[in-house]
């Protein structure tokens, strides 16, 4: 078990397709490890909605369509969750790794063990959640940051997050306008961005998704009463748009105004050679080198002075940090560590009967 390729059964949100081809965050990094392992060596199946852009092996389909214009509603999590139960039921795996909130629900009735990444914050609900359910699953947190959060839980490791440097531009002469990026919620502190870049005297343009209602309502109050001249609305912003638009900025502007997992709209800039100026919160620390690929401060108020500042930082050395450190192989790499101490810790299950399907897809239930 220490050498051999193991065979992985990775469970996809059922929002959207993998690789998404617009918003997706969980749904791009699934991906991305998915196509890393199976490089690595090992055999993947995919569970998930829709189409299978990725490398796995096989794919096992939920839903013919994913499930997106449906977020925020329980029933396409809890029939995904269930769907995938039954098809596991007869597939002959090493280890479940699911990033679904639902799905772990089901790991004590299995006779493999379940790695479950948390992707979200873990304070409040969430954290009591996998604290009920106990030593049933195996977590991996998505940044030190994150696991500080709850560290009580049972942790099996952490590892960062990771992108395909190849698939983002590189450009070392930037424009003159910041970029912010992200959704359209408070937690992302899209109105300071605004502020600080009138302050610091430089355009600002703005790429978020605002579909839902809340953050509906969080433009209305804090966003679209600040536009006008020098500040751009973008809305949402996807694909090799929104590439070219990290790539030209003058610095990417992140004022934090939460404990962020992780943020990879952060090595999605800098491997661009686009800089990070932000908050010290959540995961920044961990993701930016102050003074080298990013300025992190401490308050608003050094935002403007910082935007300055960064245009004196190399964006060679920003792209290089991510390709150091935020590559998918890295990520498959610290994964296929936990997956093999998990197992080294796991009692041997009984021999399964089922064969590992062959089928590209089985049964869709919708």
């Amino acid at each position: 078990m220490s050498n051999r390729p193991l065979r992985i059964a990775m469970v996809a949100p059922p929002w959207f397709e993998l690789p998404p081809r617009g918003y997706g965050g969980i749904e791009a990094m699934c991906a991305d490890l998915t196509d890393a392992l199976v490089a690595r060596g090992h055999d993947v199946t995919l569970v998930a909605a829709g189409r299978n852009g990725t490398r796995a092996h096989r794919m096992l389909r939920t839903y013919d369509v994913p499930q997106g214009p449906r977020l925020g509603e329980p029933l396409p999590e809890v029939l995904h969750a269930a769907a995938t139960g039954r098809l596991l039921d007869d597939l002959d795996v090493d280890v479940v790794h699911d990033h679904t909130l639902a799905g772990p629900l089901l790991a004590r009735g299995r006779n493999v063990p379940t790695v479950v990444t948390t992707h979200g914050p873990l304070d409040g609900e969430p954290g009591e959640y996998y604290r009920h359910l106990g030593d049933s699953v195996h977590l991996v947190a998505i940044s030190a940051s994150q696991r500080s959060q709850a560290p009580d839980l049972h942790w099996a490791g952490t590892v960062h997050n990771a992108l395909r440097a190849s698939d983002f531009p590189y450009r070392r002469d930037k424009e003159d306008w910041v970029f912010f990026l992200g959704r359209c919620t408070p937690d992302k502190g899209m109105h300071l961005a605004i502020d600080a870049a009138r302050a610091a005297g430089r355009e600002i343009k703005l790429a978020a998704k605002c579909s839902e209602p809340a953050e509906r309502a969080y433009f209305e109050a804090e966003i679209e009463p600040r536009l006008g001249p020098g500040v751009e609305w973008l809305g949402e912003v996807t694909g090799e748009r929104k590439k070219r638009l990290l790539a030209r900025a003058h610095c990417l502007l992140f004022p934090l105004q939460w404990e962020e997992p992780f943020g990879m709209v952060m090595i999605e800039a800098m491997v661009c050679g686009t800089p990070v100026v932000t908050l010290r919160r959540g995961s920044v620390p961990e993701v930016v080198v102050d003074g080298v690929t990013g300025l992190v401060r401490e308050h608003v108020d050094d935002l403007p002075e910082a935007i300055e500042a960064a245009g004196g930082l190399d964006p060679r050395d920003c792209r290089n940090h991510v390709i150091e450190h935020f590559q998918p192989d890295t990520m498959a790499a610290g994964y296929e560590a936990v997956y093999r101490r998990v197992l080294a810790a796991t009692p041997s299950p009984a021999p399964l009967t089922g064969a590992v399907p062959t089928r590209e897809d089985m049964a869709p239930v919708a």
